[in-house]
């Protein structure tokens, strides 16, 4: 049964359907040769995606979608441009720097990627090129998924059950995600360096930097307050997006007043698409899951894994050489949904702490989506900046290869992932 869902799947997807109409046109197929209730479907449909946590997603997104919108990226880009300007690779390492900043309020890196492409691509090509503006634009909106909120989170949380706590996931993700972002400034400085880029920013003074701070001090609270509230059990990952919502409505409307009434209609319809597309997937792929279960594969795939290694070390090795494939074929909401309930369960048998196993699962596939043929982050930036993906690679790969050192790091110094979270009580 398990080998027939996954070559329909398969099969359908490689012919060009999307991805969650496979999922379901596979259950389906399945369903009817095993005479299995197709009254199971609907059910096991409808009962996947009736769940409040994931009421946070369109949050989020609509959150994201307000703030670019508002032109709180410009403001971020503004403040990030007062501190590191005037620099070796000063506008790259102003780009990386939004893209932290953006990735504290949306979550989502294809918003990021999205916002970041269309404010800063033309000022980058003048200074570096379009291929390497490009890959920093991919590289920066690389972070929205790892620092705090995170949509993928959220999902990965969701699909793991009871054993992991989305607030602990956020902040799991604190430390690696300033990591990252300090690793693929210096990367940058490094790379402007050797290619002798000329100097692009404005001069770096005590001056700029507070009026900028002063000005952008409402925008920079936002993070404080949503995550905050968060992480001190004032509110829900839910309600924590909800109240980031009505933050980013009044700073567009009442801070920045770049947000018109006449835009907050098209944000709503594009989170609601976004929300449509993982509701799907997480419905359709809820009876994909039931049908691997009543195939017994995660007991089958528990005695594989043992088989091969009863070590925990190579066990994470083995699952991140899955994801990196998976990661370039499939897309990431996708994998989260399909593999997670197999994955978790198996971690937690070889003694693995569940919070470190999250999040190292999640960062695999986050850097999944800068990797060819399916990099949902490629796909964006290639189409706002007009670039081919080809041009993209050819500078992007010091980051993927940055990012996939730092993963291996986590993966064997676990306390960088988990000291902050249990600190705090997680």
């Amino acid at each position: 049964m398990s080998l027939a869902i996954f070559a329909a799947f398969i099969g359908l997807a490689v012919l060009g359907m999307p991805l969650a109409f496979a999922l379901g046109a596979a259950a389906l197929g399945v369903l009817m040769a095993g005479n299995i209730d197709l009254n199971m479907l609907p059910q096991r449909m409808m009962h996947s995606v009736n769940a409040f946590p994931l009421m946070a997603i369109p949050f989020f997104m609509i959150a994201g979608e307000l703030m670019i919108r508002g032109g709180l990226a410009e403001r971020l880009i503004e403040l990030a441009n007062a501190f590191v300007g005037r620099i070796a690779g000063g506008l790259a390492q102003v780009t990386i720097l939004a893209g932290a900043g953006m990735a504290a309020v949306s979550g989502a890196a294809v918003a990021d990627a999205s916002a970041l492409a269309s404010v800063l691509t033309r000022q980058l090509a003048r200074v570096y090129g379009i291929g390497f503006s490009a890959a920093v634009i991919s590289a920066a909106a690389l972070l929205g998924p790892i620092i705090p909120p995170s949509n993928a989170m959220i999902v990965y949380a969701y699909m793991a059950g009871s054993g992991v706590s989305v607030a602990a996931l956020f902040m799991a993700g604190v430390v690696p995600g300033l990591i990252l972002t300090a690793g693929m400034m210096l990367l940058t400085r490094w790379i402007a360096q050797k290619r002798n880029y000329p100097l692009a920013g404005e001069p770096v003074t005590l001056k700029r930097m507070a009026r900028e701070l002063v000005r952008s001090w409402s925008i920079l609270l936002m993070p404080v307050v949503v995550i905050g509230g968060i992480v001190a059990g004032a509110f829900t990952a839910t309600e924590g997006g909800a109240i980031a919502v009505v933050y980013a409505l009044l700073i567009g409307l009442f801070v920045t007043r770049r947000l018109k009434l006449s835009d907050i209609p098209a944000c709503l319809l594009h989170a609601a698409i976004i929300t449509a597309v993982v509701g799907a997937l997480i419905a359709f792929a809820s009876a994909v899951t039931f049908l691997l279960t009543i195939d017994l594969l995660p007991i089958k795939l528990t005695r594989l894994m043992r088989d091969i290694t009863s070590d925990p070390l190579m066990f994470n090795l083995l699952v991140a050489l899955i994801l990196f494939v998976v990661g370039m074929f499939l897309e990431s909401n996708a994998a989260y949904i399909m593999l997670v309930p197999l994955f978790h369960p198996l971690a937690v048998s070889y003694g693995l702490d569940p919070l470190h196993f999250s999040f190292l699962f999640v960062f695999n596939l986050v850097l999944g989506s800068l990797t060819p043929p399916v990099g949902i982050i490629l796909f964006v930036v290639c189409g706002v900046a007009r670039v081919s993906m080809g041009e993209i690679m050819r500078h992007l790969w010091p980051y993927i290869a940055f990012g996939y050192a730092l993963l291996f790091a986590l993966m064997l110094f676990p306390p960088l992932v988990t000291a902050l979270p249990r600190a705090l009580g997680y």
